[in-house]
């Protein structure tokens, strides 16, 4: 119904207040009128990796809904989400993975390799959309990046050769570095992909590289101590669920030990460590509600590329370079996209 301004005057019995109301619902109704089309609600599931009520996830978890949102979805009416939450642990990502599929989702989204890899190991027929998963195509998820082929598709949010990125922005950041450990999960294979590059960066840069497997808290405790005691050393903290979920453990081990630590996603620098450099994850949660879309209407997810990140960040924490005596050199603030004081 068109609503003509010209005729709304201070003696109109409609009010200023109740005519911009009118106008924000009328142009909200072609979304809503698009979503119900036909009346039913589509379920969908999500299996996480990392624990319920995590604040990033929290935003994550908002960015997707914006995106559902902007193409008609809304939660509630027309789409119905089920939660489960791994916390970090591979068995119980296989568990909710076989409870999800029993509850016969049109599809799935996940986020995270073993998430992923549990999907994977339980249906061939739900269609899977991932994010965060590097070298799915190693991980045995997709035929091809162009061509996923199967079930499953996605987001990945680097290359290995970001190893190599780590490492040379951790050593601008700290010039004295000898030593630099990467921590990974054994059984993420992005752990081993990123490895070579970081290994060829570290002989050029002439530092003693060294690859530490991790998983849970006892892991880190123990190899984050020992490499601290021989001193001069510096932490490259890969993306795996370990990392989101005992991030406060890794970036107060780091900070206490005042060890220069460059970590995957902003989430880690904004709990306090040095700095990070990765996507905009927000931004590929976002994304993935188009995947989510398309395939909801009809799309196969093995026609959907897998895709990258628009855009990658060098998040810096000045309080916490302080904090561990460093200066952080004009040239790199000048490049971040932000500084946190």
């Amino acid at each position: 119904m068109p609503y003509a301004v010209g005729n709304i005057g201070t003696g109109s019995a409609m009010k200023r207040r109740e005519f911009i109301a009118l106008l924000s619902m009328s142009a909200a109704w072609p979304l809503i009128a698009k979503a119900q089309t036909d009346g039913s609600v589509r379920r969908i599931g999500i299996l996480f990796g990392a624990t319920e009520g995590d604040p990033q996830v929290t935003k994550y978890l908002g960015a997707f809904s914006s995106g559902l949102r902007q193409l008609g979805w809304i939660e509630g009416q027309n789409i119905a989400i089920d939660y489960r939450w791994a916390r970090g642990s591979i068995e119980r990502a296989r568990s909710l993975a076989k409870e999800l599929v029993g509850t016969s989702p049109a599809l799935i989204l996940t986020t995270g390799t073993e998430p992923a890899l549990a999907l994977r190991e339980t249906t061939a027929t739900v269609p899977v959309v991932f994010i965060n998963v590097t070298d799915p195509v190693a991980g045995g998820l997709v035929a091809s990046l162009a061509r996923p082929s199967g079930k499953i598709t996605g987001f990945t949010p680097f290359e290995y050769d970001i190893g190599g990125k780590w490492l040379g922005l951790l050593k601008e950041m700290s010039p004295g570095l000898r030593r630099v450990a990467m921590l990974g999960d054994p059984v993420n294979h992005n752990f081993r992909g990123s490895k070579a590059s970081f290994e060829t960066a570290a002989q050029s840069l002439s530092i003693e590289p060294t690859s530490v497997a991790v998983h849970g808290a006892e892991d880190i405790e123990r190899e984050v101590g020992s490499f601290a005691a021989a001193g001069g050393g510096g932490l490259i903290i890969t993306a795996a669920t370990f990392s989101n979920v005992h991030r406060a453990l890794i970036v107060n081990l780091a900070n206490a030990n005042k060890l220069p630590a460059i970590y995957w996603n902003r989430f880690q620098v904004a709990a306090g460590g040095l700095m990070s450099y990765g996507p905009d994850t927000a931004e590929l949660y976002r994304s993935s509600a188009t995947y989510v879309d398309r395939i909801l209407k009809g799309e196969k997810p093995a026609d959907l590329p897998v895709q990258g990140p628009t855009k990658v960040e060098l998040i810096i924490n000045a309080k916490t370079a302080k904090a561990i005596d460093l200066v952080v050199p004009p040239a790199m603030l000048a490049r971040a996209d932000e500084v946190i004081e």
